[in-house]
């Protein structure tokens, strides 16, 4: 048995319980048997403890739910003091038969505890549940809040504020989703919320490009539209997050999704299969219309542009056969309800077996039919060709380039819409059904964004924040490409019965999808807990250097030194946040260790220019004040400077030893650290990235301070000498 420092779960709870319960009552206990139920009865009441606490803790944090929780925390309490007190061998509770105890002479007074203990254990979990739903109503809640704010500013500083809490809020809601998602039990219902995930976290990075496009270009329509899709597409996914926690939809309404051909097809082996048992369970109109139903979905592919000529007549002259061999099966069907002997109980076997085989070959030809094409597909497109010739259109402003470039584009999008349409019929479970649904609604709406994000570029040529909108878009779709290949694979795996490795649901938080990535990163196989923690620490990597974009965009001088370091450093942690994604420039582990030791030297470069900077200001500052001889005003500035310099001081400070643990992380052995590696550099990194922030802010604050003392002893100099004043 495990030590009561090992039982902290109500699982566990319930196996001792168990375990008490299934003893034999009239057999005598040797001294050790009676100390092990001792023991068990006790870690019983500590594990209750413990569970106690939690509940109480979680009680005072929800008033409204407080008295509900704490008499249920109390009747646990209750229980498990019970149960320890019956299984305890040293109370005289026990009578002795023949100078041995027989423990337990009261089952029914335990019973009875372990009955309350589940029921009040139960009755608290629910109730936190409860509160968990709450939190994360809570959270959407702000998040829409902030979302509607963000709609209406007007001002790239008031934006910059907005998105900043924007950011933090989209964090806080990833993190309680992620957790919910790890916690639910369902299968399908995990795949919704992975692909609602998915969703918000590439939006994310879209409605910061986006909303700074329209910021830029206020006029420019294309530029509207496509901010309008993306708040449109979150506010989506924000009600079907809480559609999943709360098990409930708007209005009352029902999923009414069409099944698959291969669930269509699972449903009608089953009950053909049924008639061996009972010849009565079904009736020919009902097989008959079931097995139409499913052939009639065939249609996606025989009615497809795409499926080939070979495929078609193919997919046609099994679903004719499975008509026959129906037809064939009623008849045998028929003669064995009127008389029942061997012959014909063989010969009904015998067409079961047959419409049974017809279906597995017409699912045979369904499935390579799919993903062919899906293959041939992604390889086609894999240099994304269109989507460089789109870019190019925009950079140059040609106008009718794009036209042409936009038709190609569309055509490519609604190919991969189709084919996700058939991969779903083929897809084998209804979670991956769930994934070919989100990739097909990717596709759709980001495609028609790529095309609007693409236009407002050929109106505006020289705009960067154009050009950097049209590269998330175009990343995004890349992204989807990436992830249907996973799909793709999954796919394959299911049908051939090889389900051993588990990709995940291609969302956040996303445990690297690209496993090759990771290949000499991890010597043995990851624990999911910590690749997604990964995936967190990459989500806030990826939401510090849109803060840092954010302030970069408030220099003028976009050639200023600082804002040059600044952005190649948000560059190299972009790169780093799309690799927790298995995306990116960063294809293998050294790729990786490369460019953090890249961006620690950036950061050295950083503290070293800016304390340069720092020396050289305060003799500049006595010079200013020696040649207007003003004191006051001379003063003023320079006690301005020492704080200034002050604060900079702290954080360079901070910046420096965080750039030499990074350069000595990424000198350790690869071999001997795994995934605890990458979590130790992304979290350096991000805390790199966050000083930054910080760095920029401050820097353009004293850049604007400086500006306006200059100005203010400029305007006193040629007032005095207006006046006539040396």
């Amino acid at each position: 048995m495990q030590g009561e420092d090992a039982v902290s779960s109500p699982g566990w709870v319930a196996q001792l319980i168990t375990t008490l319960i299934n003893h034999k009552d009239n057999t005598k206990k040797s001294d050790k048997t009676l100390q092990a139920i001792q023991r068990v009865g006790q870690a019983v009441n500590l594990a209750v403890g413990r569970f106690v606490k939690v509940g109480e803790a979680i009680a005072n944090e929800n008033w409204d739910l407080k008295e509900e929780i704490t008499v249920a925390c109390i009747e646990a309490k209750q229980a498990g003091e019970t149960i320890a007190a019956l299984t305890d061998v040293s109370t005289p509770n026990h009578p002795e038969s023949g100078g041995q105890i027989t423990i337990f002479t009261d089952k029914t007074g335990v019973i009875k505890a372990a009955r309350l203990l589940l029921s009040s254990v139960t009755k608290v979990l629910l109730l936190a549940d409860r509160v968990v739903i709450k939190q994360i109503i809570t959270s959407r809640n702000k998040v829409l809040a902030t979302m509607e704010r963000l709609e209406k500013v007007n001002s790239f500083q008031e934006f910059v504020q907005i998105f900043s809490q924007f950011g933090n809020e989209m964090v806080e809601f990833a993190h309680l989703t992620g957790d919910r998602q790890n916690d639910l039990k369902d299968e399908k219902k995990k795949a919704k919320m992975a692909a609602a995930r998915a969703v918000l976290e590439k939006c994310t990075m879209m409605l910061l490009t986006a909303s700074k496009t329209c910021l830029r270009h206020p006029n420019c329509e294309s530029a509207h539209k496509n901010k309008e899709g993306v708040f449109d597409r979150m506010k989506v996914a924000l009600d079907k997050v809480i559609e999943i926690v709360t098990d409930c939809k708007p209005n009352g309404e029902t999923d009414v999704a069409a099944i698959s051909i291969f669930t269509g097809i699972k449903e009608f082996k089953m009950n053909i299969e049924a008639l061996r048992e009972n010849l009565y369970f079904q009736s020919k109109e009902n097989l008959s219309a079931t097995l139409e139903a499913v052939l009639e979905r065939t249609e996606d592919f025989t009615d497809s542009a795409y499926t080939s000529h070979e495929h078609r007549e193919r997919i046609l002259d099994l679903s004719a056969h499975a008509r026959a061999e129906l037809q064939q099966l009623a008849s045998v069907w028929f003669q064995a309800q009127s008389k029942r002997t061997k012959s014909i109980a063989e010969e009904l076997e015998l067409s079961i077996l047959k419409i049974s085989h017809g279906l597995n070959e017409l699912k045979k030809e369904l499935h390579s039919t799919a993903t062919q094409l899906a293959a041939d597909l992604l390889k086609y497109h894999a240099d994304h060709v269109v989507l460089k010739a789109l870019k190019l259109t925009g950079v140059e402003g040609n106008l009718e380039g794009l036209a042409e470039c936009a038709c190609k584009f569309s055509e490519q999008k609604e190919q991969l819409v189709e084919t996700c349409r058939l991969l779903r019929h083929v897809s084998g479970t209804e979670p991956l059904e769930i994934t070919c649904i989100h990739a097909e609604e990717t596709f759709q709406v980001t495609g028609q964004q790529i095309i609007s994000a693409a236009e407002t570029l050929t109106l505006h040529p020289s705009s960067k924040i154009a050009k950097e909108n049209l590269d998330v878009f175009c990343e995004a779709w890349e992204s989807q490409i990436s992830d249907m290949s996973t799909l793709l694979r999954e796919i394959n795996d299911v049908f051939e019965g090889r389900r051993g490795e588990k990709y995940g649901y291609l969302s956040l938080p996303k445990p690297m999808k690209n496993n090759a990535n990771l290949k000499s990163l991890k010597p043995e196989k990851s624990d999911s807990e910590e690749k997604a923690k990964i995936a967190k620490l990459g989500l806030k990597l990826g939401l510090l250097t849109s803060d840092a974009n954010c302030e970069i965009e408030k220099w003028e001088n976009q050639e200023n030194e600082i804002v040059r370091y600044g952005r190649n450093m948000s560059k190299m942690a972009y790169s780093l946040y799309l690799f927790t994604r298995g995306e990116g420039p960063l294809k293998t582990s050294q790729d990786l260790i490369h460019q953090l030791e890249v961006f620690a030297e950036e950061g050295l470069k950083v503290a070293s220019m800016l304390l340069l900077e720092i020396n050289k200001l305060i003799p500049l500052c006595h010079q200013l004040q020696t040649i207007t001889k003003t004191p006051v005003q001379n003063q003023g500035l320079l006690k301005l400077k020492d704080d200034d310099k002050l604060m900079l001081l702290l954080e360079i400070n901070k910046l420096i030893p965080l750039c030499h643990q990074l350069q000595t992380i990424t000198k350790t052995p690869v071999q001997n650290q795994g995934l605890l590696k990458v979590d130790k550099c992304i979290t350096k990194t991000r805390s790199m990235m966050a000083i930054l922030v910080q760095l920029l802010s401050l820097c353009f604050k004293l850049l604007k301070k400086l500006q306006m003392e200059n100005n203010r002893w400029v305007s006193v100099t040629n007032k005095d000498s207006v006046d006539g004043k040396t």
